[in-house]
């Protein structure tokens, strides 16, 4: 019973936050609301592909910049989740934020090495780098569904 109150103690919200510059709740919150949303804009590999050759689509990789450099698909930008702020995205995307943004990530790879070790699922940099986007205002992001080959031709794999 002790350990249950200490438990519960411990994962009592704070009333007020102790960073006013950290938004827990908010975090949670956005969570929440970008879910369906996301559901909805997972592409099979194919769409993700003509997606990407259209027009002013921008796709984005957002794995450290020593991964991108070792290998990355073809035609992706670089801008690493831990660089995301509301000056690098817009610099990155430009200016328009209903801009067609496509993201993939290490989770998307079957090859399970450098540059693309796997990650934890609920951990998928995917996931994170959705939710980033659509919090920053960028509402028209689509997210690679499949799990490919990087060494399959078809992928356009680019080494550095």
């Amino acid at each position: 019973m002790l350990l249950l109150a200490a438990a519960l103690a411990f994962a009592a919200p704070q009333d007020p936050p102790a960073n006013p510059q950290i938004d827990y709740a908010g975090f949670a919150a956005l969570t929440r609301d970008v879910r369906a949303l996301r559901a909805r804009r997972l592409l099979p590999f194919d769409r993700f592909q003509a997606s990407a050759a259209e027009k002013g689509t921008l796709l984005l990789d957002a794995r450290s910049k020593d991964a991108f450099a070792r290998g990355h698909l073809a035609g992706a930008i670089n801008l690493p989740l831990t660089d995301f702020t509301a000056e690098s995205l817009a610099a990155a995307i430009g200016p328009d934020r209903e801009r067609r943004v496509l993201i993939y990530c290490n989770n998307n790879f079957s090859n399970h090495r450098a540059p693309v070790p796997l990650k934890s699922a609920p951990l998928a940099l995917n996931i994170q780098t959705f939710i980033n986007l659509v919090g920053y205002g960028y509402a028209n992001v689509w997210e690679l569904a499949d799990i490919v080959d990087f060494d399959d031709p078809r992928v356009g794999w680019v080494t550095g």
